[in-house]
């Protein structure tokens, strides 16, 4: 019933969010956070290329892997355009399994969030520590769904071309105070001179979490030196004013 990160939703993101277009400052904090880092580093959840193609233009040797077909053909396009050549690779965050290590593995945007249930969660940070180079860092965000509210139905869209363009409705559906997840159904619809053409529907279900429990979740697995930054000031005290935030955290 549901697509995941099909064409359409690949599309619209390439448009909304196109080749180094910062959210809030991530891809700058990032580049300062990574700039003494001289081995490889993974991103999970590469999408089309937002993210990672600023990384490599700044000279860092970046991987990258998702589990959308559709996403990776886009940020291969994009790089070929570029003339760059990162490892991409098809794969998901709980089975991801690369003959490599990695100095740095960052997660940004929320990508973690995708996650929807905890034991996956759980795995996933297994998997990041089992493929991180002794002292190597993990770099994740988290966002909390501080303005999230059931019943609200937002349309938008999107002139791709002067005959075409997409139609997004995202319907927020639920939200699970115990599970900590909030669901919502996002239907694209592209249309071609007045007539519907193609259509996907996806499934969006984010996953929040505290603080000291992703804390405690990261020491469970081993990571030490954790540190916690909101909204992409490094180290400064969150507090109920903020969205965004940053874990590091260093293998032993």
């Amino acid at each position: 019933m549901f697509d995941s990160y099909g064409p359409l939703c690949t599309e619209v993101y390439d448009f909304t969010k196109p080749i180094g277009y910062s959210i809030n400052g991530d891809i700058e904090y990032y580049l300062e956070r990574l700039s003494h880092t001289k081995g490889k580093i993974l991103e999970a959840a590469v999408g089309s290329g937002r993210f990672l193609i600023p990384l490599l233009e700044q000279g860092l040797d970046v991987d990258g892997f998702d589990s959308s077909s559709a996403m990776l053909d886009s940020c291969q396009k994009h790089c070929q355009e570029r003339h760059l050549t990162p490892q991409l690779y098809k794969a998901d965050f709980v089975n991801f399994s690369f003959n490599q290590t990695y100095e740095a593995i960052v997660v940004p945007t929320g990508s973690f969030c995708l996650i929807e249930s905890l034991d996956d969660s759980q795995q996933t940070l297994l998997n990041f520590y089992h493929h991180l180079e002794k002292g190597g860092r993990l770099i994740v965000d988290l966002a909390l769904p501080i303005d999230w509210q059931a019943g609200t139905v937002d349309t938008s869209t999107f002139s791709t071309s002067a005959n075409e363009g997409i139609l997004l409705e995202s319907k927020s559906i639920a939200i699970d105070w115990v599970k900590q997840t909030t669901l919502s159904y996002l239907t694209y619809e592209k249309w071609r001179d007045g007539k519907l053409v193609a259509s996907e529907l996806q499934k969006f279900c984010m996953r929040w979490y505290g603080l000291a429990e992703f804390k405690n979740l990261l020491e469970k697995i081993g990571f030490t030196a954790i540190a916690c930054s909101p909204d992409y000031q490094y180290n400064q005290k969150p507090s109920t004013n903020h969205s965004i935030f940053t874990f590091e955290a260093i293998k032993k």
